[in-house]
């Protein structure tokens, strides 16, 4: 029997987070980068505590009204600074409700730029050491931030996404791509417990790519994302695979 974590991002104003804390094992929560202020993070913090769900942060680029989702040039000093001040933010937020960030997960345009850039990766793996040598990153299977937390000495995981389709690199299929997205349950749990059962995922040119599946993420701004996380643990439980955290 296998053990698979289920994360989704929270505190970004989608409105569905009670919810979706009760389906999920770990939280992704907002620290004021492209979302979240002091008040959601408070919010977010409490509602994992009450899920028995690991808090985890989630910093971004600096850009709101773009969500960060949108790449651009960014030092590594930047980087290293940008991770410190968020990632911190949520630990004082967790420390006051007598509870702690257990992992960190890059978001959007800093997640992608890491999972190729070596040198970016590490400013991130750089500034998490520095928090918290215990904490876990979560980044994309295969990629240069997981290899970067390893080299820093951090507990790493390794991430997929039951509703993004891949390249044959591994590399998620950019959101500009109308194909970026599945759009289907059906080929979004098959996808899924395809990556948990046999490592692997069919890239969008035919080919089979290798992964690990630590944690799988679950979009959790996405309209029917309750529905598809209640149809998804129940795919996983039918696979004899258990949801726990990490």
């Amino acid at each position: 029997m296998s053990i698979v974590d289920l994360n989704a991002d929270v505190g970004e104003g989608a409105g569905q987070d009670e919810e979706i804390f009760r389906l999920i094992t770990s939280a992704n929560i907002a620290c004021g980068g492209h979302a979240g202020d002091e008040d959601s993070m408070t919010i977010a913090v409490i509602g994992a505590m009450q899920h028995n769900v690991a808090v985890g942060a989630h910093p971004g680029l600096e850009d709101p009204g773009d969500f960060g989702r949108t790449e651009r040039p960014i030092s590594p000093a930047e980087v290293v600074d940008l991770v410190l001040r968020q990632v911190s933010a949520l630990q004082k937020v967790a420390a006051e409700k007598g509870s702690r960030v257990a992992h960190v997960k890059p978001h959007g345009a800093l997640y992608n730029m890491a999972a190729r850039d070596p040198v970016l990766a590490d400013a991130i793996a750089t500034a998490v050491a520095q928090l918290d040598r215990g904490l876990v990153l979560f980044g994309l299977a295969g990629s240069a931030l997981l290899t970067a937390g390893e080299e820093r000495g951090l507990r790493v995981a390794s991430e997929v996404f039951a509703d993004r389709r891949y390249q044959a690199s591994g590399a998620l299929v950019p959101r500009s791509r109308p194909d970026a997205l599945i759009e289907g349950e059906d080929e979004a749990v098959e996808q899924t417990l395809r990556m948990v059962r046999e490592g692997q995922v069919r890239a969008v040119s035919g080919e089979m790519v290798a992964v690990r599946a630590d944690t799988i993420c679950l979009h959790g701004d996405s309209p029917h994302a309750v529905q598809f996380a209640r149809r998804l643990r129940s795919a996983l439980f039918h696979e004899n695979c258990t949801v726990g955290r990490i």
